[in-house]
């Protein structure tokens, strides 16, 4: 029975992936309805990076950062500190019960979170309480199901098969994207605006940077030991997938893209 288990863990090479993470390269689409003074909760903030450019953008407003990791938000704290925004801060807390009041903040941002959770309407439901009447919640998700790439390197495709079957079985649904209109229809919002965007990896720098990060999660981090502990591969089948990540990053024509879609919710 699937969890609540974050997938990935938080192994090194996954905070390095979250802290490549930008409200230019994650959120743009949630910019043009922020302006300065705009309370906003970010669920599901990892170590900060988002959060702390919305502070910047919303300021004097308040950001608060929201995640289940206390190590993590001790983490995102010290950004914080580090990039002197007194106007953000973060707190160890669940997406289920915010601890909010109802109708008290303006904006609720959550990315990557929903694919991750096993019940993500009532997740939807509980950000709907605590956005004001003429608030927005903001969600973003990948959709592994649609994860392209060249060149068409077999260990690539073993590992999309395995990503799906480990997701699956340890937290939500990683083919999320396709789901959010429909989940927050079901949360009950009245106005639904959907878009998409992706994230292109295609560059020597890209290649390496995100091949060398997928080659060290999938043997070191909690993918790999729930891969393990499921039956769903070998330590060898891992470290043959590690080096199709390599393989990639280093093939000049390397491309991969991954699709993201989007929601605003209002209502």
């Amino acid at each position: 029975m699937p969890s609540d288990d974050y997938t990935h863990g938080h192994h090194e090479s996954v905070l390095r992936s979250h802290e490549w993470r930008s409200a230019e390269n994650s959120a743009a689409y949630l910019i043009p309805s922020l302006r300065p003074g705009l309370t906003v909760v970010d669920v599901g903030a990892g170590p900060g990076t988002i959060s702390a450019d919305l502070a910047e953008i919303v300021a004097p407003g308040r950001v608060t950062g929201v995640d289940t990791a206390p190590d993590i938000v001790a983490r995102a704290r010290a950004l914080a500190t580090e990039r002197g925004l007194t106007n953000l801060s973060f707190e160890v807390g669940d997406a289920y019960a915010l601890g909010m009041p109802d109708d008290s903040v303006d904006v609720v941002h959550a990315h990557q979170v929903l694919q991750h959770l096993t019940r993500p309407v009532d997740a939807l439901r509980e950000f709907r309480r605590v956005v004001r009447p003429d608030g927005v919640v903001a969600a973003r998700d990948v959709d592994y199901g649609g994860v392209i790439w060249y060149p068409l390197i077999p260990a690539l495709q073993e590992w999309l098969d395995l990503y799906l079957r480990v997701h699956r079985a340890v937290s939500g649904q990683p083919a999320a994207g396709r789901r959010l209109k429909s989940w927050a229809q079901e949360a009950g919002f009245a106005d639904v605006a959907s878009s998409a965007s992706l994230w292109l990896f295609e560059t020597p720098e890209d290649r390496a940077w995100w091949g060398g990060s997928w080659a060290s999660r999938v043997v070191s981090s909690a993918f790999a030991e729930h891969a393990l502990e499921l039956g769903f591969a070998d330590r060898t089948a891992l470290e043959r997938i590690a080096g199709g990540w390599r393989e990639w990053a280093a093939a000049p024509d390397g491309w991969l893209l991954m699709p993201h879609a989007e929601v605003l919710a209002r209502g």
